[in-house]
């Protein structure tokens, strides 16, 4: 019998053995896994240049909304005009609208309340690109606080996007700084309050720490220019809805009285109207 034949590969030598190739249509999990991670990558990528496609309308329209109010403030400016003449005839307009304001009277100590007696008119004039900010004016009577006969505060909005503001100074008169007198009165009220920001309608003139996030100018700007008079009228508003009704019968016959005050000046309002 012939010798069986040996390998001439030493034992060390031999080849590994190879795992089974894969059936027809399957593939290997490490395989699978890199399929689905290029398909969500590739999935990302044609998503985000759907997003560039959504935006680039957007932007086209954010441009045609900004025209459009550019051309409104202009049809407006005649009747912003006229609205402030009649304003004027309305005596303590400008700090009863304040006042009856929510947010703006949360603001007014009742010293800035004896000051904006003395105002006669704010005015908001956005700048003509509208985007790049706007100026509110405030204007005073000769009055006991200050010299200014007009106090005003900007707003910027440069290219970058970055937002600053700056403002009138305010030239007191001896011992009328109410930004001080505020300060003083909080520290005699508690201690624990000293080290507050001292609260007066004034400081914000002198704030400028976050003009892109001025509460006060926004809302002089967007909720009380475009319409004061609600403002000024928000009592009647109030007592349809049966709100701020009061237990006290002298109370209530003051507010009755005022009613028919407001009533009295809504009626005239409607007159000249016409």
């Amino acid at each position: 019998m012939a010798p069986k034949c040996q390998s001439s590969l030493p034992p060390q030598m031999k080849k590994p053995r190879q795992p089974p190739a894969p059936k027809p249509g399957q593939t290997s999990t490490s395989q699978h896994l890199h399929k689905g991670e290029k398909e969500q990558q590739e999935a990302i990528e044609h998503t985000d240049e759907v997003q560039n496609e959504i935006d680039r309308p957007n932007e086209q329209a954010s441009e045609e909304i900004l025209k459009v109010e550019q051309k409104y403030n202009k049809l407006c400016q005649p009747f912003f005009q006229k609205r402030l003449e009649l304003i004027s005839k309305i005596p303590n307009f400008g700090v009863t609208t304040f006042v009856n304001h929510p947010q703006v009277s949360a603001l007014l100590g009742e010293e800035d309340e004896e000051a904006l007696h003395y105002l006669t008119r704010v005015e908001v004039t956005e700048f003509e690109d509208i985007k790049s900010g706007y100026r509110i004016d405030f204007y005073f009577d000769e009055n006991p606080y200050f010299e200014n006969k007009v106090l005003s505060k900007e707003f910027h909005l440069n290219e970058s996007g970055d937002s600053s503001s700056k403002s009138t100074e305010i030239k007191w008169k001896s011992g009328k700084d109410l930004m001080k007198r505020s300060s003083q009165t909080q520290n005699k009220a508690s201690r624990k309050r000293q080290h507050e920001e001292p609260e007066s309608f004034f400081t914000w003139f002198t704030d400028h720490s976050d003009a892109g996030a001025d509460e006060l100018g926004e809302v002089i700007k967007d909720d009380i220019w475009p319409n004061p008079l609600q403002y000024y009228l928000v009592l009647d508003m109030v007592d349809e809805e049966g709100e701020g009704e009061e237990d006290d019968d002298d109370e209530e016959e003051e507010e009755g009285l005022e009613d028919m005050m407001k009533k009295e000046m809504r009626m005239k309002v409607k007159k000249m109207k016409r």
